[in-house]
């Protein structure tokens, strides 16, 4: 609380000064800054005052023994304890990049049809868990079948911790079922992977060679008004050194496709940059597929029983249902429980 306050003092200094509103870029990130302190700072004196209050309550039955109070009391310990659990999984946010908006793809395995159809399926389910938790959701690159499902999808998550959250997701996921589009009625099963990168700030410097890139542009294929389909303005920019391979459809113009193409780029550069701890982006190199098809991080099946389970975290739902419709945050949560052990 301490740091959080002293940062506040300094934001608010800064945001005095009389240039400060003349760049403003700078001034929101200030503004936001300060307010997600200031509600911090706030969520942990509420909580604190309720903890108070439950005390009072506890030491009120104890002297009084009144026994009536007890159910009051339950509830208050049930609903307190709620919204601390919550706090402590926020507090486990404390990644560099966990604040940031988050870059999702999907890409359906080998398998045809079937893969493809889990493909959407999990599209959907993020779309859910996405929308659910107020995040603005954009989608910039599509590419779907004729016959069913989408063979790949790019999806931007943007609000606060969004990275935070979704890093838990990337993987490859397993679903077990019987096939609809199998006439045997045969079980079958199905990979996706799942890739999850931070979305860098505009401000953030990157030099990336021109030589290095391969741009191409190519008919854009999925919704997204009149304007799809009448020019190649949709961009796929290739990395040469590394081999990422980031696209872009969604926007009205080949211009602002390439521009939100060279950020996801930066982007995936950037990370892989800090995790192999890179002094240049030029020092990168080799093949970099979307994810190892051997990382299996969770399984799906639907039959022959019902269950959903991860594999780093033994979590586990028999509900599957509620999980393809987007409530992920047991698997997310477990997961930053994890990591934060295994981070001491």
């Amino acid at each position: 609380m301490e740091k959080l306050k002293e940062e506040n003092i300094l934001l608010e200094s800064e945001m005095q000064e009389p240039e400060f509103w003349n760049n403003q870029e700078r001034a929101q990130k200030v503004s936001q800054k300060l307010k997600h302190n200031t509600d911090k700072i706030e969520q942990f004196l509420s909580l604190k005052q309720q903890v108070e209050d439950l005390e009072v309550l506890v030491d009120m039955i104890l002297e009084e023994d009144d026994e009536s109070h007890l159910p009051e009391l339950k509830n208050t310990i049930d609903e307190v304890g709620e919204m601390l659990d919550d706090a402590r999984i926020v507090a486990l946010l404390s990644g560099e990049f966990d604040k940031n908006n988050a870059i999702i793809s999907i890409h359906a395995g080998a398998g045809g049809t079937e893969a493809q159809d889990w493909a959407d399926m999990l599209y959907r389910m993020y779309t859910r868990w996405i929308e659910s938790h107020g995040y603005n959701l954009t989608v910039l690159d599509i590419l779907t079948d004729t016959e069913a499902g989408i063979k790949s999808v790019t999806m931007l998550a943007e609000g606060e911790n969004a990275y935070g959250y979704l890093k838990s997701e990337k993987g490859v996921h397993r679903l077990v079922r019987i096939s609809p589009f199998d006439a045997a009625k045969k079980r079958h099963t199905s990979f996706a992977s799942v890739d999850v990168t931070p979305e860098m700030d505009d401000d953030i410097d990157i030099e990336i060679n021109e030589s290095d890139i391969r741009i191409d542009t190519y008919r854009s294929s999925g919704a997204g008004g009149q304007h799809v389909n009448t020019t190649d303005s949709a961009i796929r920019i290739t990395h040469i050194p590394t081999g990422i391979v980031v696209s872009c459809q969604n926007q009205r113009s080949q211009h602002s496709n390439k521009d939100t193409a060279m950020k996801m780029l930066k982007s995936k550069l950037l990370e892989i940059k800090k995790l192999e701890n890179k002094e240049k982006i030029e020092d990168i190199q080799g093949k970099y597929n979307q994810i190892a098809w051997g990382s299996q991080i969770r399984s799906y099946v639907f039959h022959p029983y019902s269950m959903v389970k991860d594999h780093r975290t033994n979590a586990e739902t028999a509900n599957v249902q509620s999980v393809m419709d987007g409530n992920l945050d047991m698997f997310m949560n477990e997961y930053l429980k994890m990591k934060s052990k295994d981070n001491g």
